[in-house]
């Protein structure tokens, strides 16, 4: 039975109060924390940058799951390395050369993810799962919290999951976006080990951190 991890979104936490937002994470059995940057370029939003992290590192030894919706991605890699990333996940479209992307991750001694946006076909980066750690399939549109689960997703979580096991390939498949305790098992199920979520992580069950992870990995 595969072991499936939880990496909380703190773009649902209390950002007046990220120190203790991320102490209740690790207290509450947290496997990583999923940290999204955005620009208001590549995506409509803005979020935060590597100066936050690199405050937020020392109160938690949880690895730091750090997706990058920012383009050019290149030229900022190193940055979030050097803030605390343990995982920096970037989108295909977002540098101009992806293997030179790759490359300088794994350099600076991170893991690599790749994640695919709903439109996004696997074929961009089949080349490279060979060498990567993790695919970050997003089931909605990246640049905000609390959206629907684009159903359709589970078909490439599914096509995803197919290609690993038939080439023995070890890479995470990690899905992010409206993830909750209806559909947290069908995802599962498709083919996913890190499931990312905000809104039910902080919200549900009046904010038990706890007891919405242990849910969710149980679904």
């Amino acid at each position: 039975m595969k072991k499936i991890k939880i990496s909380p979104s703190i773009l649902s936490a209390d950002f007046s109060n990220l120190r203790n937002e991320i102490k209740r994470l690790q207290t509450g059995g947290a496997d990583l924390i999923h940290v999204d940057v955005m620009d208001g370029h590549f995506v409509p939003n803005l979020t935060i940058g590597p100066p936050v992290i690199s405050a937020l590192r020392k109160y938690t030894k949880v690895p730091f799951d750090v997706h990058l919706m920012i383009s050019p991605v290149h030229k900022y890699i190193k940055d979030y390395a050097l803030a605390g990333a343990d995982i920096i996940t970037i989108h295909p479209e977002a540098t101009k050369n992806l293997s030179s992307s790759i490359k300088l991750i794994k350099k600076l001694k991170k893991k690599v993810g790749l994640s695919l946006n709903p439109n996004t076909k696997i074929d961009v980066i089949k080349k490279y799962l060979k060498s990567i750690d993790l695919v970050l399939i997003m089931s909605v549109y990246p640049g905000f919290g609390g959206q629907k689960f684009i159903v359709r997703t589970l078909d490439k979580i599914k096509k995803l999951n197919k290609i690993k096991n038939e080439k023995s390939l070890k890479f995470d498949i990690e899905v992010d976006g409206g993830i909750n305790f209806q559909n947290s098992k069908d995802v599962i199920n498709a083919g996913a080990n890190i499931l990312v979520s905000g809104t039910t992580i902080f919200k549900d069950n009046n904010g038990n951190i706890k007891k919405n992870i242990k849910k969710l990995k149980l679904a």
